[in-house]
């Protein structure tokens, strides 16, 4: 099957968004141009990764003309959600030409090192965003939002605490 390569440069819309009660939330990148939407799951680690990534990338490169927040985006996911595929390895980069920046993400796979075979036609599928710095300082706060809205973390071990507690290997394995 001939690799699919999803481009949305300056999309209209880049969040993430977890679905279902905490615990057993699937957590989607979805991006949307005009008519093109896609989405893809990925893990509530990956999604912490990329939004802390990201907010680093932003504080380095300063700020650029086009800098400025706008409303916080708390719309749900554009419907019908289709997974085009679970993410693997993902890549962030700056593009300080045109003062982007540029996530990148493709499937699971055996090999977990991200594959940058540019525009090849052989290859993992790849979704391609290229943000302004004020659409992605947007998706990282709504990220923290997204993230944050789980279950509560343990005060001794970080591990996510479910209503009827868990045991915590900081207190020796003891029901906390």
């Amino acid at each position: 099957m001939p690799r699919r390569i999803f481009r949305f440069d300056r999309p209209d819309r880049f969040i993430v968004e977890a679905v279902g009660p905490p615990g057993e939330r699937t957590f989607y990148l979805q991006a949307r141009k005009g008519g093109a939407v896609v989405s893809v799951s990925l893990e509530k680690t990956q999604v912490i990764a990329l939004a802390t990534r990201m907010d680093q990338l932003l504080d380095v490169v300063g700020p650029t003309s086009d800098e400025g927040l706008g409303p916080d985006d708390d719309a749900p996911l554009e419907q019908p959600l289709v997974d085009l595929f679970r993410v693997g390895p993902m890549a962030l980069s700056w593009d300080a030409e045109a003062e982007r920046v540029v996530v990148e993400a493709q499937p699971e796979q055996e090999d977990a090192d991200f594959t940058d075979v540019a525009d090849d036609e052989d290859g993992p599928d790849l979704v391609r965003v290229r943000l302004a710095p004020a659409e992605a300082r947007d998706f990282v706060r709504r990220a923290t939002r997204v993230v944050s809205s789980g279950r509560p973390a343990c005060p001794f071990c970080g591990q996510p605490l479910e209503p009827t507690g868990h045991f915590c290997p900081r207190n020796n394995g003891h029901l906390n």
